[in-house]
């Protein structure tokens, strides 16, 4: 790849990277965690607690790009037929026509997609995996790019519903939205008070996205570094072959093989973001929490020990030696 090639991705990107942050302060890794998203497709599931801007971000993230958006709010009282649509009765012609859902855009907002029921959470499988859906027994493709955004609160809040591993796992990346800085928190005050929310000019266009994403698929990986990302999934599911027996009983199962489709594309993408034609471990090492850590179940003994899915791959990491 030329070098005048990934250059011009990394200015695009950080165009967008900007428009972004004229309204979201702070926040750096997981904004680069969308930026990510968007290079390689992938859907992204962001937790935090309310009223730290996940929506905000979202929303700003796709006003910064020429494409489709639509934002759904997730209720305990919405049903399926409301996400991907469902047939309608035409007076008319007296024929049945399909009155499509949201799900048709381009950028889907799936906002508190915790606060609704599983059957609700499954409507989103066949779109995230196929990038098509089925309505009454009719298969309806969606339009390229297609993506999926999802914000959840905590688990532990009240009235949420956790979302089910099949699902997790479709989630290329899993952002932790934390509290902001004292001193970004004084320029968030600032910035609301002084203008409010002002309009997000569109920086690219979906054909510049999609060069980039081609542009990503070329991005050089040695094969030293993808034996080290099939390394640190498979210390997921046999951590004593890297030293780590005492995690056995605390992991009752490991990362799937998307997990290492997934780390594999992120870590190209988070080269190219870098300005490079080529990954490093430490893009790897970069993005694989935020991809391992929600594909992990870990068991009732590593609760009781305080002892979560980040911490794990914290000692994964750790324990596999980077080339």
């Amino acid at each position: 790849m030329e070098q005048a090639t990934v250059t011009a991705g990394s200015t695009l990107l950080k165009k967008v990277n900007d428009a972004v942050h004229e309204r979201v302060v702070g926040q750096n890794e997981a904004v680069e965690g969308l930026l990510v998203g968007l290079l390689t497709g992938g859907h992204i599931l962001l937790e935090g607690l309310p009223g730290l801007a996940k929506t905000l971000m979202v929303r700003t993230l796709a006003q910064s790009i020429h494409t489709g958006f639509r934002r759904i709010q997730f209720t305990p009282d919405l049903l399926p037929t409301d996400i991907i649509g469902t047939p309608i009765f035409d007076q008319s012609s007296g024929e049945f026509r399909v009155q499509k859902g949201p799900i048709f855009s381009n950028i889907i907002l799936a906002d508190e997609i915790n606060r609704a029921p599983p059957k609700v959470q499954a409507a989103l499988l066949e779109s995230m995996e196929e990038g098509q859906v089925t309505i009454a027994g009719e298969t309806y493709p969606l339009d390229e790019p297609f993506m999926v955004l999802a914000t959840q609160n905590p688990v532990e809040l009240h009235g949420t519903y956790p979302l089910a591993e099949a699902q997790l796992d479709r989630f290329a990346l899993k952002l932790e939205i934390g509290y902001p800085t004292k001193d970004e928190e004084k320029t968030i005050v600032r910035r609301v008070a002084a203008r409010g929310q002002e309009p997000i000019e569109a920086v690219a266009t979906v054909e510049e996205l999609a060069s980039a994403r081609e542009a990503v698929a070329n991005v050089h990986m040695e094969e030293k570094v993808l034996d080290y990302i099939v390394e640190l999934t498979f210390a997921t599911r046999e951590p004593s072959g890297v030293g780590l027996a005492d995690l056995e009983d605390l992991i009752e199962f490991g990362t799937s093989p998307r997990a290492t489709i997934f780390l594999t594309r992120v870590s190209r993408a988070r080269a190219y973001l870098q300005g490079r034609d080529f990954v490093m471990p430490d893009d790897v090492k970069a993005m694989a929490p935020a991809v391992l850590c929600h594909r992990l179940r870990t068991t009732y003994e590593a609760d009781a020990r305080g002892i979560d899915s980040n911490e794990i791959v914290r000692r994964v990491l750790d324990a596999v030696p980077a080339p």
